[in-house]
């Protein structure tokens, strides 16, 4: 008997240390896919500001609007397309931030609109095109009055600042906040304007209807017949000016970071999953006969003078052997063995209840009276069914 069980220990230690390996090894497996994923691609903003999203980031609206009121608008989601629709006459653009475009490829596609829109300043941004213009601070949900001169602006009336933006030298603000701005705006000797504003307080679909930013987008998207929404593409960088890596974007303490836990979890699952050997199996020093066992659990009931939970265990052990003379399954419920027994002794169902089920001793005596009754019954079980054996 001890020789089978002592071979196969081996093969289960075995068969557990190769799951454990199996495991370890698709967890790696899920979290490159997953990071894979996330670096080259497969998460994407497209619905912040798209011109063609519903969604209540996007500005499909807008983009509705300005274009029953007789403005044709040109989505150009890379730079050729941008500036071929800008060299066919005055226009509009519409400008996302976009890093991968140096300063001077920044101002060649800007010089050539007529009105420049920023619908989500970033530092470069303003300081390029905005004569050192700056990011402020952000007061989510405020409406303001626009307290300017700008023609679009005065227009509209109150509308929603978000993100609020510092003027350079000669740039006008409006809708104040705390010495901030929410719009800005530089005007040119020839007319061209450069304006800067937070498109998620005012261009979107959610934010369009609310205050007067409907009426803020269209005097400052409207400006010409022609408007040219440029979604800018990763491929669009200057060909002189590689696009920066997910290590160019990242601290320098990042890569050794990584590295030193990758190795720390290597050496740990090394560490771990190393085998000791197949277990040696060596006899116990003592044997403890079953009784001895069953005696000492007697006395530490007795000394906790816990009486139910001693006749408990009582009942647990003589409704699985009466169980197993009247045919039942291991799962049969503590009341349906009890009404077993006492349709086959042709007894007291309630009676029955009570010696398997019910009854709760408070004293030893009533215990030693249950455990007796409980005997009694099991041994009348018994002699039944050794009776119907006979007579069959």
């Amino acid at each position: 008997m001890s020789a089978p069980t002592a071979s196969a220990a081996p093969i289960r230690s075995r068969r557990r240390s190769a799951l454990g390996w199996a495991a370890l090894c698709a967890g790696l497996l899920l979290a490159a896919l997953i990071g894979g994923t996330l670096v080259y691609g497969g998460y994407t903003q497209r619905a912040i500001f798209d011109p063609d999203s519903a969604g209540p980031d996007g500005t499909r609206a807008v983009v509705r609007v300005l274009e029953r009121q007789g403005v044709t608008v040109t989505i150009a989601r890379d730079r050729a397309a941008a500036e071929r629709a800008l060299a066919d006459g005055d226009a509009t653009l519409v400008l996302r931030d976009a890093p991968m475009l140096s300063d001077d490829a920044l101002r060649e596609l800007t010089d050539r609109a007529q009105h420049v829109v920023l619908v989500e300043p970033r530092s470069r941004a303003l300081e390029v095109l905005l004569d050192g213009s700056a990011l402020g601070g952000f007061s989510p949900d405020a409406s303001a009055t626009p307290e300017c001169t700008v023609a679009a602006a005065s227009n509209a009336g109150t509308a929603r600042v978000g993100e609020l933006l510092r003027p350079g030298d000669g740039v006008q603000g409006c809708y104040p906040v705390d010495g901030e701005f929410g719009l800005l705006q530089s005007e040119g000797t020839d007319g061209r304007t450069v304006t800067a504003l937070d498109g998620l307080s005012v261009l979107t679909n959610t934010a369009l209807p609310v205050d007067g930013n409907a009426a803020l987008a269209l005097g400052v998207l409207g400006q010409t017949d022609r408007l040219v929404w440029y979604v800018p593409a990763l491929s669009d960088a200057d060909q002189n000016t590689a696009a920066p890596t997910l290590g160019d974007l990242t601290p320098a303490w990042v890569t050794p970071a990584i590295l030193l836990l990758l190795t720390a979890a290597l050496a740990a699952a090394i560490w771990r999953g190393r085998r000791f050997g197949p277990l040696v199996a060596e006899r116990l020093p003592v044997t403890v006969r079953a009784t001895e066992t069953t005696e000492g659990r007697a006395r530490l009931y007795a000394s906790s003078k816990d009486a139910a939970h001693a006749l408990d265990e009582l009942r647990r052990a003589a409704r699985a052997r009466l169980g197993r003379l009247l045919g039942l399954t291991a799962r049969t419920s503590p009341h349906e063995v009890a009404d077993a027994v006492a349709q086959r002794l042709g007894a007291d169902r309630a009676r029955v209840r009570g010696i398997l089920v019910d009854d709760l001793p408070r004293t030893d005596r009533e215990l030693v009276a249950a455990a007796d009754r409980l005997r009694d019954l099991e041994e009348s079980v018994r002699a039944a069914v050794r009776t119907e054996g006979t007579t069959r």
